[in-house]
Formats: structure tokens, C-alpha cells, sequence
């Protein structure tokens, strides 16, 4: 990390795929996961002749994206030719934004720790993705595969509005969460729908100015982000301290080594000989455009919903935020409250059980095989002392693993609660036989001991046993 003698200014590039049916300027497939060099046509792979059209809901999803960051959209925009060459990009340009951006000038909140504070927004602009390079292991090649070449591309441009690593990590989790709650990508790094570039420079502490930037490209993973600017700032530092100049560089994030290597100079604009698209006209769009497609957003965005969730709910804020944290997860709660008022166990059965066996299974809450119907008949089984919280537990697994409802699943299993006196008598006597010394420190005062021949009470009725029935039965026996 930073000297008190220095401080890191960052400003963050991310690139983020839409999830449009089709590609940004041809009718090809927008999809992950496809055969290599399937999803092509002469317009994405930039053959002679061929020319682009604009994909509508690509241009929608770009307004909302930067009405929903506060920023001012352009009435009047236009797309250029960015120069250079990548063996991934077949025509040797792409087609980009440059001095007109769809929209600039916003701004975003981002919350999370000791960090609440707002973050400017420089652009936000179209343009489309490159293909994906292949490397073989131990082949002595590279493959290419097109199949992304063309995909749309949202970029989304802060300012050096940040200082440290954390709020980085914060800014892009705000940022992913926002896009997610708009509908306009998924934003999967695994996949690579969302990939970001950071530019870090170190200042002496207190100044305003800007010092010599790295730009950091190859992170696929928030933590990625975070670990590869603090290696950044104790590299930059180190220099700085002995007297060693820095130089504007792309560097590479090496995830095995945990370090940053150098990759190339760093390219100004000019480099990229911009200029006009020929092939696409300029676009234009009126104040009722953009009214029209801003009461399409949610009405509630993250931070915003967190507060209502507190507010209508009971819920604590980091309850809220556990919940808002991902839109499926936010929706499900709120669908579960209207099937049942009771929105406390609800958000501790999400926030407990179900996100347990989310992570056991290590797949996200959307792909598990529940719906807020069912969770609520489940919490319902358990209130009304059908079943223990303790099996309840049980049944959730048990459904997740064959889809059946949680009723169906108590009946065939036989795991209704005994309630009955004359049921547990028994295995209370049973209990209390084979725990006498328990028995005798309980009525000589120890009231812990009560609550540990309970546990065996449960155990012996492998969870059906009732517990407060147990433990009344158990009081009675132990004052005779």
C-alpha cells in the first residue's frame, strides 16, 4: 500500500456486453458458449462490401444504462473508426466513440464499509468487442475464434474520483449490481461480459495533480482489480522513493505471480487516428426519447431499495444490503412477503439456509430449484409447528435435490413434529436415564443442563421431537 508520502488516484475503464439477442451491427447471435466461428458474417468479421446496422435495443440499453448513472444523454451522437491492429480484430479498426459519447457527466454512489461517497462518471459509449484469442497448451500456436467480434460493448468511464483499492472493489460491485437491477447484461467476468481496465497513478499526499498512469489490463476478477492496484501502488511507490522515474505503460496483471509486468507504451488518442464512421449516419434523439426510456428504469436502484427494505421491512442494513445484493435475490424476498407477512423469517431463511446450500452447492440462488411459493409453505410447516427449524433445514435440502413440495417431502419421510406427551415420554425417560449426572447438576441449580438433555431429546427423535413440549416434559420429570 501507499506511503503517508504518496497516494494513488484511480480512474476505472469498464467494458460491459449488453444481453441483446443479437450483435451490435449484424444479425448474428449474441451468446457465450457457441462452437468457435459460428456465430460470424462478413459485417462482424469485416469482410469487403459488407456494411453496419445499428441493433436499436443495443442504443436503448446504452441510454438507460447512463440516465441510471446520472449522466446528461447527447441529443445528437455519432460512431468513429478506432485504428489498430490485433489479430483478433479482422478489419483492422473498430467501430467506437470518440469525441461525441451517447452520454457524459454523470455520477454514482458507492457504499460499502467505511467507504460512502460518490464517484463522477466521465462518458459512457458504444462500441463493439474484438474476438477471443486461443492459446492451446503446448501446441506453439494461437487460435482465433470470432465469435465475439461485434458483440455490443458498453465502455463506462469514471473519473480519478478514487483512492484506494477498496473503493474500487466497492465501485465495481456498485456498478455490476446496477447494470444487473437495469437488465442490460449479466455481467459475468467469467464469461467476459464485463472487464475492466484501471489507471493508477501515484501523487505526493495532499496535492491535487495527477502523477506518471499505468493503465492495468488481464484482471477477470473484482479481487483481481484490487490485488493487482495494490501491487501497482507498492511497485509505483517503491520507485518514487528512490528516486526512480516512471514511465506511461500498459501493464499485465499475472494472477499466478501475483505481480504486474509491462506490455507495451501507453497509446494516446492520437495513436488511434480516429475519424468518422463513413458507413453509419450520426443519431439523433429528442427530450421525449429520452423521457420515454428513463420511466423504463426501476423504479427503486440498489442503494435506493436498500433503504425501502429497512424502512418496510424491519430489516436491518446489513440484512437489506445481503438482499439487494443481487436483484433475484431482492425479488424473491419481496415475492415472498406478499405471499406471507412475515418478512423477518423470510429474509433469515434466505439469508441462512437457503444461501448455505447455495454455497454447498456452488451454484448462485437463481439456479437452485426453489420458488418463494414453496420456501413460504416450508416457513409455514415450521410456524405452525408441523415441523422443527431443525428439520425444516432437512426438508429445504431434500427439496432442492428432487423438486417436490415440502409438505409431499414431510408426509413420505415421516418427519412430522411429535408434540404429543404421551409420544415423547418415552424417549424422555430414556434420555434422563442415560444423562443421571446431567439430571442431578440440573437440580442442584445448573439451569444449562436442562437445555443440553433437550439436545439429546432431539437427537434420540433424529428432530421431530417438539422442543418446548421436550423441555416442559423434561422439567416435569426432573421436579419429581
Amino acid at each position: 500500500m501507499s506511503s503517508q508520502k504518496f497516494e494513488p488516484v484511480i480512474g476505472l475503464e469498464v467494458h460491459v456486453q449488453l444481453k441483446t439477442k443479437t450483435k451490435i451491427f449484424c444479425g448474428c447471435a449474441n451468446g457465450f458458449g457457441a462452437p468457435e466461428n459460428t456465430q460470424i458474417c462478413p459485417v462482424c468479421l469485416g469482410l469487403p462490401g459488407s456494411l453496419p446496422v445499428l441493433n436499436a435495443e443495443a442504443l436503448r440499453s446504452a441510454v438507460k444504462a447512463g440516465l441510471a448513472l446520472g449522466c446528461t444523454v447527447r441529443p445528437f451522437t455519432k460512431f468513429d473508426r478506432k485504428n489498430y491492429f490485433y489479430p483478433d480484430l479482422p478489419k483492422n479498426f473498430q467501430i467506437s466513440q470518440y469525441d461525441l459519447p451517447l452520454a457524459e457527466h454523470g455520477r454514482m454512489a458507492i457504499k460499502g464499509g467505511n467507504v460512502s461517497k460518490e464517484v463522477r462518471i466521465r462518458r459512457v459509449h458504444l462500441e463493439e468487442d474484438a474476438g477471443k484469442l486461443l492459446h492451446p497448451e503446448g501446441s506453439g500456436s494461437s487460435l482465433v475464434d470470432f465469435n465475439r467480434c461485434g458483440a455490443p460493448l458498453l465502455e463506462i468511464v469514471s473519473e480519478p474520483d478514487i483512492f484506494s483499492p477498496e473503493e474500487a472493489y466497492i465501485y465495481l460491485t456498485g456498478l455490476k449490481l446496477l447494470l444487473q437491477y437495469l437488465g442490460v447484461s449479466d455481467c459475468d467476468m467469467e464469461k467476459g461480459t464485463l472487464r475492466c481496465d484501471a489507471n493508477i497513478s501515484m501523487r505526493p499526499a495532499g496535492t491535487r495533480g495527477l502523477g506518471t498512469k499505468t493503465e492495468l489490463k488481464n484482471m477477470n476478477s473484482f479481487k483481481a482489480v484490487r490485488a493487482g492496484l495494490e501491487f501497482e501502488i507498492s511497485r509505483q511507490t517503491g520507485a518514487l522513493e528512490a528516486g526512480e522515474p516512471l514511465t506511461q505503460e500498459t501493464r499485465l496483471w499475472d494472477e499466478e505471480s501475483q505481480t504486474t509486468r509491462s506490455m507495451r507504451s501507453k497509446e494516446e488518442a492520437h495513436d488511434y487516428r480516429y475519424f468518422p464512421e463513413p458507413d453509419l449516419p450520426p443519431f439523433t434523439f429528442t427530450a421525449a426519447d429520452i423521457e420515454k426510456l428513463r420511466q423504463e428504469l426501476p423504479k427503486l436502484l440498489p442503494l435506493e431499495r436498500e433503504k425501502q427494505f429497512c424502512a418496510d421491512y424491519g430489516l436491518a442494513q446489513k440484512e437489506a444490503a445481503l438482499l439487494v445484493g443481487t436483484k433475484y435475490m431482492a425479488d424473491f424476498f419481496e415475492e415472498g412477503v406478499r405471499l406471507y407477512k412475515e418478512p423477518k423469517k423470510i429474509a433469515h431463511w434466505l439469508m441462512g439456509p437457503v444461501l448455505a446450500q447455495s454455497n454447498a452447492q456452488g451454484v448462485a440462488c437463481d439456479r437452485l430449484a426453489l420458488t418463494p411459493a414453496s420456501l413460504i409453505e416450508l416457513i409455514r410447516l415450521v410456524d405452525d409447528g408441523v415441523i422443527s427449524h431443525l428439520v425444516g433445514k432437512d426438508v429445504l435440502v431434500r427439496m432442492l435435490a428432487s423438486g417436490k413440495g415440502p409438505a409431499q417431502i414431510v408426509k413420505e419421510k415421516n418427519l412430522a413434529q411429535m408434540s404429543g406427551e404421551e409420544a415423547l415420554a418415552a424417549i424422555v425417560d430414556e434420555v434422563l436415564k442415560s444423562n443421571e449426572k446431567t439430571a442431578a447438576e440440573y437440580r442442584q441449580g445448573n439451569t444449562k443442563a436442562l437445555m443440553f438433555l433437550v439436545g439429546q431429546v432431539m437427537r434420540s427423535s433424529q428432530g421431530k421431537a417438539n422442543p418446548k413440549v421436550a423441555q416442559e416434559l423434561l422439567k416435569k420429570r426432573l421436579t419429581l
